[in-house]
């Protein structure tokens, strides 16, 4: 139980590194915060695999490993090192462009920062929608996208599908429907 303690707490830790590393303005925090997350996550999935047993093959007799953990922890793996390798990319375009990895605010995140209460409530008001009652993009229209056809409609449609009714032949359920 120590060590299951113990992968609990370093994975604990782990977690709340690299999320307070996400948190900054520096790529390369964000960098490290995330390969951080992606060890704590592999730490998590190699406690929740339990006690280790035997391989497991077919035929394998008493206590067998569970592959799924396993399967998940590679996968787990190559994804970590795909975003790395992405934001590996994006510090080193970002340094060729401004000599720096701080990503700065824009105009249009400046604007967002600096609105009103008023001005939001004005974003959030969606209520005076006239179609409200609509429950489909065909109002108004004559013809629906799906037509259901019946024996009738049609001389090649045999309609003789079983039916829920007991004591009914399918051509006399067919006859019942409009």
């Amino acid at each position: 139980m120590d060590a299951s303690l113990t992968l609990i707490i370093i994975m604990a830790v782990l977690f709340a590194a690299g999320v307070y590393a996400m948190m900054e303005r520096s790529l390369t925090r964000v960098l490290i915060g995330f390969l951080l997350l992606g060890n704590a996550t592999n730490l998590l999935l190699l406690t929740v695999m339990g006690v280790p047993g035997s391989a497991p093959f077919y035929g394998e007799e008493g206590a067998v490993s569970d592959p799924l953990p396993q399967a998940l922890t590679l996968t787990a793996i190559v994804i970590t090192f795909a975003v790395s390798a992405f934001l590996l990319a994006l510090i080193y375009r970002s340094w060729q462009l401004g000599q720096a990895d701080i990503v700065e605010d824009d105009e249009s995140d400046i604007a967002l920062r600096e609105r009103t209460d008023a001005e939001e409530e004005l974003f959030d008001d969606e209520s005076d929608t006239d179609d409200d009652d609509a429950t489909t993009d065909f109002v108004g229209t004559v013809t629906a996208p799906i037509t259901v056809l019946h024996m009738r409609d049609h001389p090649s449609i045999h309609d003789d599908a079983p039916v829920d009714r007991p004591d009914a032949s399918p051509h006399e359920a067919g006859e019942d429907r409009p």
